[in-house]
């Protein structure tokens, strides 16, 4: 399997551990009519390439306790990106930090319990010394959640 693109059986492999990721390399390989050996060897290829970063639990963060999700822009002292990254990883409800090209430096995926408590998040956000300016929206609904179901199905496919 080289370092490109997947394959066809590489993603019907992924989408079988997508539905059910408690299943084991023998009935993977008996789902999928292969050997028990190719199984292991695509999902060792796959862990090596990154591809495969683990197998962690699907959590609802709703479901506990954190309802709010809100999206900011921030713009930052030039040069500071990977000291700006490291404050906001220390702040828990952060999600995701993205650098971007744009007139935010940074987008930022957090979560609160209530509207008090995001504010008490973006006050943490906001008091990095070197965040200069942020704007920030809630998020009312979430109509496409993250996903990569379709690229490994379009693959699965032959397409």
């Amino acid at each position: 399997m080289p370092d490109g693109p997947l394959d066809e059986l590489d993603s019907k492999l992924l989408l079988l551990l997508t539905d059910s990721p408690r299943l084991g390399v023998l009935e993977c390989a008996r789902r999928l009519g292969v050997a028990r050996g190719t199984v292991q060897a695509r999902l060792d290829r796959l862990a090596a390439r990154g591809v495969l970063a683990g197998f962690p639990p699907d959590l609802d963060l709703v479901a506990m306790g954190y309802g709010l999700t809100a999206f900011a822009w921030l713009e930052i002292a030039q040069g500071r990106r990977s000291q700006v990254a490291e404050a906001l990883a220390a702040i828990d409800e952060v999600c995701e930090v993205h650098a971007t090209t744009g007139q935010g430096d940074l987008f930022v995926r957090m979560v609160a319990r209530s509207n008090d408590d995001l504010q008490r998040v973006i006050d943490e956000v906001v008091s990095v010394p070197e965040v200069r300016r942020t704007s920030t929206s809630i998020a009312l609904s979430t109509p496409v959640p993250p996903r990569f179901r379709p690229l490994l199905e379009r693959t699965a496919r032959g397409a």
